[in-house]
């Protein structure tokens, strides 16, 4: 027991000694603007004046009675838990269809993920186009087969704005989350569902049963991540909701106050709520999602 608690200890150290390099080069990277956004959040520091004072509390005093930052929050939280959820399960079904055995299957996987190797940005302004009121081909083709009567203002009415950027995301990001579950469902043993087939299980009790359950950690993680990309979302919303307040992130809303009102004390502790909100969110998350996964610890 002694030799084990030794090595342990001996592989503890040598852990940490890997980690120091890549700790220091975050620590410079992310935790020094970090921490510099936090000092900005208690100051009135301005883009349009040099200096600042430190004022405590009161941009986040401020930040909680706008009507416009509650509003961003609702329609962030709404967008990544829709957004999240309707490419959790396509990415599901497009992973189990690929993780079948048939001729091709290669090709198609490369194809599946053409839309995520397309920058944000250019998905953004090319739906943007497709999505016009006018001239985009949605409209066009909605029309022709009569399921509206004139065209539809997708990214001006902010009824349709926040679905047309689920639909985006969901389009680019689904890719994604079939290849992280496509890489759990073939470490899946095969032999396993040889011996389902033998119990006499059908293809949904084996999913439920079986495939469910051995590939719920690569599943919890595909979805954090995600969850996290999608909570500080700015490219979609900026792009196609042509910056409007009915129709906007937390990280639109931080830049607006920065770039537009040049409010950068302001703009720090909106930046500083939206890292706060997502910690909570993660926390309680992998806390949930360690109590499933292991219910006796």
């Amino acid at each position: 027991m002694v030799g084990k608690s030794h090595l342990a200890r001996q592989r503890l150290r040598s852990a940490w000694l890997f980690l120091i390099p890549a700790l220091t080069v975050m620590g410079a990277t992310a935790g020094w603007p970090l921490l510099r956004t936090l000092w900005f959040a208690f100051t009135d520091a301005s883009i349009e004046q040099p200096g600042s004072t430190f004022i405590g509390l009161e941009n986040f005093q401020a930040l909680m009675e706008d009507p416009d930052w509650w509003k961003a929050v609702w329609n962030t939280f709404r967008y990544a838990l829709v957004s999240v959820s309707l490419e959790t399960v396509l990415g599901m079904i497009i992973a189990l269809a690929l993780n079948a055995h048939f001729r091709g299957r290669g090709v198609l996987r490369a194809a599946v993920l053409v839309p995520w190797a397309i920058p944000t940005i250019v998905s953004a302004r090319l739906w943007a186009w497709m999505l016009h009121d006018v001239y985009g081909v949605i409209n066009e083709l909605l029309l022709r087969v009569h399921l509206i009567d004139t065209g539809l203002a997708w990214t001006a009415e902010p009824g349709l704005s926040l679905i047309a950027v689920i639909l985006v995301d969901v389009w680019k990001t689904t890719p994604f989350m079939t290849l992280l579950l496509l890489a759990a469902l073939q470490l899946v043993p095969q032999e396993v569902y040889e011996a389902a087939r033998l119990d006499g299980a059908g293809p949904v009790r084996t999913f439920f049963s079986l495939t469910l359950p051995i590939v719920r950690g690569p599943l919890m993680v595909a979805v954090i991540f995600r969850m996290l990309d999608a909570l500080r979302a700015f490219d979609l919303f900026y792009v196609l909701t042509n910056n409007s307040v009915d129709v906007m992130s937390m990280a639109v809303y931080a830049r607006q106050r920065m770039a537009e009102f040049g409010e950068l004390g302001y703009s720090s502790a909106a930046a500083s709520m939206l890292f706060v909100l997502i910690a909570l969110f993660t926390a309680a998350y992998l806390l949930v999602g360690r109590v499933q996964l292991d219910p006796e610890g």
